[in-house]
């Protein structure tokens, strides 16, 4: 059953965030005011080297005042592709360059509330080139071992959307699943 959008407008906009009203109609009839968050879209990086381990980076996350691993992550920029924010994301945030990305999943992770999508790609050629350019985005960067994800993850080192679709698909890979 597909709900009706009989209009919508801005009621907050940022270069980060935009909070909209959506005039809604459900399949029932009942109609009314839905908020909607605009969002940036979102590129993920998750680089596998040849020892079967993922970049990552342990990092703070104010919002929500937790701790936890994350992939390289950012905003895709109005000018680039979603490859080729992951490329750059990754290069600002851990110091190694990635070559050629590969698409490995695509996410809407609150498509309830938000626009937001998650175009999560893998790397696997890889070099180091030098400290990373943001400084405020981790306090470490680590190549973990995929055999150590599911453990992390059921600790909750690792919640993030992003990450947590692009890790588990990394399992689901190497499960041949």
């Amino acid at each position: 059953m597909q709900w009706k959008i009989h209009g919508e407008r801005s009621i907050y906009e940022n270069p980060w965030v935009n909070l909209w009203l959506a005039d809604i109609e459900q399949p029932d009839g009942h109609r009314w005011e839905h908020h909607v968050v605009k969002l940036r879209h979102l590129a993920v990086a998750a680089v596998v080297n040849d020892r079967k381990q993922v970049l990552m980076m342990w990092r703070h996350r104010f919002i929500t005042d937790t701790w936890a691993w994350e992939l390289p992550m950012g905003l895709i920029e109005p000018d680039e592709t979603p490859a080729e924010a992951a490329v750059r994301e990754t290069l600002e945030e851990t110091g190694w360059k990635v070559g050629e990305v590969t698409p490995l999943i695509y996410a809407q992770p609150a498509n309830g509330i938000t626009d937001s999508e998650h175009f999560v790609f893998r790397a696997d050629a890889v070099e180091y080139v030098g400290p990373p350019t943001e400084r405020n985005e981790s306090d470490r960067i680590e190549w973990i071992p995929l055999s150590e994800l599911r453990g992390m993850i059921d600790r909750r080192e690792i919640v993030s959307s992003g990450t947590l679709v692009g890790v588990l698909y990394l399992l689901l890979n190497e499960a041949g699943l």
